[in-house]
């Protein structure tokens, strides 16, 4: 599933949200306020992982100038394809899974599988699963060199265990009409 409309650009295959803050943008660490979401990509997934490396080789390329004119060693620059097993070896839900961290200071486009405008904020969650639209860029920002990834469009495929601990009033409430009639007979 995934694609490419341009050489920076990818369409994700499915992955899962993490730290979904895609309905109102948030400051992490006192910074901007943005839209923003972790992607979790299953290391089985090749297809995505190809075309994210290879937008990030092109998003070099593109950025040569934020790099002095030289191609940097991608040793030497942040990238933005980040390994779970070794950054997340406690959280299971980055086991066997890269993760890619996407913002934007506009806010998503949010549609269901029919590619309709999903209003109800609590139909996308962290822990749901989604195609993402995602655009890598260079940058070098007060000594700060790499390629970040800009967050663009979500649509949501599949619910999913919502992360963070996060529960639903369905399943919080589920049986306490069976333990109310117990204790009023």
């Amino acid at each position: 599933m995934a694609m490419k409309n341009n050489n920076t650009k990818v369409i994700t295959g499915k992955v899962r949200l993490s730290y979904a803050h895609v309905w109102e943008p948030v400051s992490i660490n006192g910074g901007e306020e943005k839209y923003s979401v972790s992607l979790i990509i299953p290391k089985s997934d090749t297809k995505t992982v190809k075309d994210i490396q290879a937008a990030v080789d092109a998003a070099i390329d593109a950025g040569l100038g934020k790099f002095g004119g030289k191609k940097p060693n991608k040793g030497a620059i942040k990238l933005p394809l980040r390994d779970g097993d070794v950054e997340r070896p406690d959280d299971e839900n980055y086991k066997d899974a890269y993760f890619i961290n996407a913002n934007s200071r506009t806010a998503p486009q949010i549609v269901d599988s029919k590619v309709q405008p999903i209003l109800d904020r609590d139909e996308v969650y962290s822990g749901c699963y989604a195609h993402v639209s995602i655009t890598l860029y260079a940058f070098n920002s007060n000594g700060n060199k790499g390629i970040a990834c800009g967050l663009g469009n979500i649509q949501k495929i599949a619910d999913g265990e919502p992360l963070g601990g996060r529960t639903t009033a369905a399943s919080d409430f589920r049986n306490l009409d069976d333990a109310d009639e117990d204790f009023l007979s």
